[in-house]
């Protein structure tokens, strides 16, 4: 690892926390991918690929694998985190002794946590204060990266020097990095479409016609934009790649985690046997939960959560549920508007 750019950690050795990894090793930066299971750091070490999470696309030669923080983290420049929300404030707890000053740390998950409400960039501030922080979020299956089919997403950060950082850092012939200032709506949106695409794998297992399933996209940007007007983000930016973009790609792809549990719901599994038969988190289920009761609270009309919900949490049927929808309020087609940034709520 001679004559590298920077020193970077990726903290998560999942699908997408292994393709970043990849891609910055390739770039000719010094990239530690980190798990917390030291058999899985071992076997990524021997087989050159990551079996667990990624089977059967190489690791680059000069990515090094580790389950030691210290290892890694205190020579970092830059820092990737891609855990689970759930594991993510635990996580940035147990690592901040090791950060060093001016670390830059970027988050690749899409979600909320479940107590507060808050999202990632969110808690890397409360944690981390001083430190630089930006998210990536768009239309980011990570088996399409590995294979190096063309992808585009957006790093988002207040810090226009730490966009153009991360711009350069990860832009590839295949992977192209676009820019955004709206950290708040760009995290909303990836964490908001994983909602929706349930909702699409449902239908995709009922056999619905294409009438449907453009009806359930546009309603779903639809909800995602008024709810982030209300929660204080630009709805515009739901119209860029961690919006529409993610939302197309999640709703329609059997590569998506949340589309696969819509879809085994939809075929009559139980909430539980779904994610039994998928053996993965899939981050929109606690997602439709937390909005859930947030909209509630705030009184915004989210017909398609409401349903969603009463459909995994509380034994409804798919045909009750939409026939509810169908004969629910009617409402106006287009919600966008433009309101002043740093306003959202906590």
């Amino acid at each position: 690892m001679q004559d590298c750019k920077n020193v970077i950690t990726v903290l998560g050795a999942g699908m997408f926390g292994t393709v970043i990894a990849n891609i910055l090793a390739e770039n000719g930066h010094a990239v530690y991918l980190w798990t917390r299971d030291p058999k899985q750091a071992d076997a990524m070490r021997a087989s050159g690929e990551n079996q667990r999470s990624l089977p059967g696309y190489p690791l680059h030669e000069a990515l090094q694998t580790t389950s030691n923080l210290e290892d890694c983290v205190p020579a970092s420049d830059m820092i990737f985190v891609s855990v689970p929300s759930t594991a993510f404030r635990n996580l940035i707890r147990d690592v901040k002794p090791l950060f060093r000053t001016g670390v830059s740390l970027i988050s690749t998950t899409k979600g909320i946590e479940a107590d507060s409400f808050k999202l990632m960039s969110q808690i890397l501030r409360e944690e981390v204060p001083g430190a630089g922080v930006g998210v990536l979020s768009g239309p980011n299956l990570a088996e399409e990266i590995a294979q190096r089919q063309p992808t585009a997403t957006v790093v988002a950060s207040e810090d226009s020097e730490l966009n153009t950082e991360v711009q350069q850092t990860l832009h590839t012939e295949y992977f192209r990095v676009y820019s955004s200032h709206d950290i708040y709506g760009v995290e909303l949106a990836g964490a908001l479409k994983n909602i929706y695409a349930i909702a699409a794998g449902l239908a995709a297992a009922l056999g619905v016609g294409q009438n449907t399933q453009g009806m359930l996209l546009t309603r779903s940007l639809a909800e995602m934009s008024r709810f982030a007007k209300n929660m204080g983000a630009d709805p515009l930016t739901f119209l860029g790649l961690a919006g529409v973009g993610d939302l197309i790609v999640t709703c329609s792809s059997p590569l998506s985690r949340n589309y696969q549990i819509g879809m085994l719901i939809g075929a009559g599994k139980s909430l539980t046997d779904a994610v039994k038969t998928l053996g993965r988190l899939a981050e929109g289920i606690n997602t439709v939960r937390l909005v859930k009761h947030k909209a509630d609270e705030l009184d915004i009309y989210m017909p398609l959560v409401d349903g969603l919900y009463e459909i995994l949490f509380s034994n409804k049927s798919v045909a009750e549920v939409v026939k509810a929808l169908m004969m629910g309020d009617l409402t106006t087609d287009v919600e966008f508007e433009m309101i002043r940034p740093g306003n959202h709520r906590e």
